[in-house]
Parts: C-alpha cells; sequence; structure tokens
C-alpha cells in the first residue's frame, strides 16, 4: 500500500506550529509494511486543497489528510471534501449524539458553532473522536481511500490508531513492505557502519539498511520489499553482527526503556550527579513508568559552590584540576552515591559549548564516572561543536555505560 500525506494550516506554512502528524502517521503506517511516498503541506486555500488531494489520489492507494476541520470559518477542509468527492455536506444525527455526549457535563458548550462539527460531507464514514468535537473521516472511491483526521496531534494520535489502522488492514492485506528494527547504543553512526561493513556487503539484492542516527544511538531498519523469510534470516545475522554493543530489538520510541528494563530486573538503586547536562539524565530516567523502583534522586551540581556543598567535591581539586576532570567527575559519583544512598551512581562534567571551551578542553570535552559497591571509574569524550548533541550524547552514553557495569558486577 502506498501513503500519501497532507497536512493543512497556513500556520504550518508560517512555521509558527510544527506538523508532528505527518512524522506519526508514516511511523506507524511504516509499522504495518506501508509506504509513504510523498508528504506535503498546503495552506487553507481550498483550490490548494484540492490540488493535493487530487495529486495524493493519482500517486498513492491512501491518502491521509490533518488540519482544517475547526468550527471557524478558517477551517475550509470539509467543504474542499464535499467538492473533491461531489457531495453535499448535511449534518449527521450520530456525529450530533457523540457532540452531545462529548459536552455532556458542560452543555451550554455545544453551541452554534461546535454543533457545525456535525456537518459532514455525505458520503464519508464518520470515525469518532473521544478526544474533540472534530470526528474524523474515511472515505472510499475507486479502491482508494481518503482519511481526514484533526489537526490537534493528540487527536490525531487517538483516532488514527483506534479507527484508521483497523480499517487499513481489513482493505489493504498484501501491504507488501516489511522491515524489522534495532537500536544500538554507545556507537556513532560511522563507527558502527564500519562494523557492519562486512554484513552489508553480504546483504542480498532485495534488502536494504538504513541509518536512523540520534545523540547518543543509532536506529537500523532493515528492509525488504519481497521475501519476508529471506528478512527474517538476516536480521539474525545482523543482531550477530552487533554482538557485544547494547541494542535493544523493535520499535523504539524511548530508547531508555531498554535501561529501564535491566535496572528493574538487577534489583538495583541508582542516582546521577549532573552538570553539563542539566538533568537531562533524570529526565530520561523518569521518562519510563515504573522507574521510583530502581531512581532515587539527582543533584543538577551547575555551580561549583553546589559541587562543593552538596556533593562534597574537593574544593582544592577544583581548584587544581578545575570542574571539568576526572577527580572532580569520579568526586561528582561517588557524593550523590553517598547522599541519597543509591547502589550505583553516574556523573557528567562538561564543556557543552557553544562558549567556554579551551585548547586543553576544548568545547565536546566531557568526563563521565561511575561509581558502584567495587568503586568509581571515569572516563573522558570529545563529543562535538554543537550544544544540543552534545548534552545528549552525554546523556546516552553515561546511561549505557552504567547499565553495562551494573551488568559485568551482577554477572561475575
Amino acid at each position: 500500500m502506498k501513503a500519501y500525506i497532507v497536512t493543512i494550516g497556513d500556520e504550518i506554512l508560517l512555521g509558527q506550529i510544527l506538523d508532528t502528524n505527518s512524522r506519526f502517521m508514516a511511523n506507524e503506517l511504516a509499522k504495518m509494511g506501508a509506504e509513504t511516498v510523498e508528504m506535503r503541506s498546503v495552506g487553507d486555500a481550498k483550490a490548494e486543497i484540492l490540488k493535493a488531494l487530487a495529486d495524493g489520489f493519482s500517486k498513492a492507494d491512501a491518502v491521509f489528510v490533518t488540519g482544517g476541520l475547526g468550527p471557524t470559518k478558517d477551517d475550509i477542509t470539509k467543504q474542499a471534501l464535499a467538492e473533491f468527492f461531489h457531495t453535499p455536506l448535511v449534518r449527521n444525527d450520530e456525529v450530533y449524539h457523540w457532540l452531545e455526549e462529548f459536552f455532556a457535563e458542560n452543555p451550554t458548550r455545544l453551541n452554534v458553532l461546535n454543533q457545525t462539527q456535525a456537518v459532514l460531507p455525505q458520503a464519508c464514514v464518520p470515525l469518532r473522536n473521544a478526544k474533540g468535537t472534530a470526528p474524523g473521516m474515511w472515505f472510499e472511491q475507486k479502491g482508494k481511500v481518503l482519511v481526514s483526521l484533526p489537526g490537534v496531534p493528540f487527536e490525531t494520535e487517538y483516532l488514527f490508531p483506534a479507527e484508521v489502522l483497523p480499517r487499513l488492514r481489513k482493505k489493504f492485506t498484501d501491504l507488501g513492505v516489511h522491515y524489522h528494527m534495532v537500536t544500538v547504543f554507545g556507537i556513532p553512526e560511522a563507527e558502527l557502519a564500519l562494523k557492519l561493513a562486512e554484513f552489508e556487503a553480504a546483504l542480498p539484492d532485495d534488502l536494504t539498511l538504513a541509518y536512523l542516527p540520534a545523540a547518543g544511538y543509532v536506529r537500523l531498519r532493515l528492509t525488504a520489499k519481497t521475501e519476508q523469510a529471506s528478512l527474517t534470516s538476516q536480521f539474525e545475522r545482523l543482531l550477530n553482527a552487533l554482538k557485544p554493543l547494547s541494542f535493544q530489538v523493535g520499535e523504539t520510541e524511548n530508547p531508555w526503556s531498554y535501561f529501564a528494563q535491566i535496572l528493574k530486573k538487577s534489583g538495583v538503586t541508582v542516582a546521577c550527579a549532573e552538570s553539563c547536562t542539566g538533568g537531562n539524565i533524570a529526565r530520561e530516567i523518569t521518562s519510563v513508568s515504573g522507574a521510583s523502583s530502581y531512581f532515587v534522586g539527582g543533584v543538577v551540581s551547575y555551580a561549583n559552590d553546589v559541587k562543593k556543598n552538596v556533593l562534597g567535591v574537593s574544593a582544592q581539586d577544583l581548584d587544581k584540576y578545575g570542574a571539568v576532570s576526572e577527580t572532580v567527575a569520579c568526586q561528582m559519583a561517588q557524593g550523590v552515591r553517598r547522599l541519597t544512598g543509591a547502589d550505583w551512581a553516574v556523573s557528567t562534567t562538561g564543556i557543552a559549548g557553544p562558549d567556554g571551551g579551551s585548547a586543553e578542553k576544548p568545547v565536546g570535552t566531557v568526563w563521565i564516572a561511575v561509581s558502584g559497591p567495587e568503586g568509581t571509574k571515569a572516563r573522558k569524550f570529545l563529543f562535538s561543536r554543537t550544544r544540543e548533541r552534545n548534552i545528549g550524547k552525554a546523556t546516552q552514553t553515561a546511561l549505557t555505560w552504567l547499565v553495562e557495569e551494573i551488568l559485568t558486577v551482577k554477572n561475575k
């Protein structure tokens, strides 16, 4: 199945809001084996919308539209859809009943404008939106499908899996594109590509390996458009080629979930002391439900006074070696472990940039330390010249190393 995605709204073209709907839908479609052939954004102009719909129908089996379904005059998607499918706009009693239920606790809010949300193109099948007032719409014409959804991201993110994907699976039984995903931690894209060079050279022609790098990890997608059996066997080869690196098989919305699973099983507690990462390690850890079973807390010691007065870092060492040093990183990890009573602790201290670097300690220099029952270790890293990438890479490197050390001690 080939898919075509259209986002509607002047605010997108003006850069006033970020289009997350296209990314979300394309990702969900890829999971079920569909291929998105194009994404397109148009303004709130009927002629542009009609042109995009026609283009989508000429290139794809299914067209997905978001935006322009509000009750105000600038939202004209329904009018454009009615014209495109040569069908009148009529009041849908079922949708009006949904609106009554939606506003049951405050009936006065079902005003004249909100009531217009029940007026839809007659040819559509309405899709119930439990998160808002604008229903989704499903159209079929000459074997092809068009789906229109609200522009509000959390409404689309509800409707797409709840109402759209089940219908797509019934409509398109042979989607034709298959893939497996694996997320690899703690290795740059170029180094990973060198490690996998022999694997890639031996891949059959009908399989492709794509690299999707991010700060601290790389997602790999092995894709086949023909024989699934070949994909499965080649994916097993890929996993063997990745050893002994840390990796997580499958779709990974939150890469930290891989480490969270390990920590939950390990039965240990962890803490963090952060300088250059500014609390990002704690944020990643607590982004996964259930983190309270292993994460006891952390200290963001951005200022040297906090390093000294809270974590117990030696003032003499700070003066002699500087905050970005091996000894300070070690003392930070030891200090937060002592302060919280955690079994393990990790610390970061570095120069995130873009300012503050020197010839001896350029931007991107980061010391990371891990402290546990058998002692404290520190490593020096040189990441990049970009602040956001340095914070992200330091965070993921610290988490990867922390978990590796915990597993090493546990498996002795």
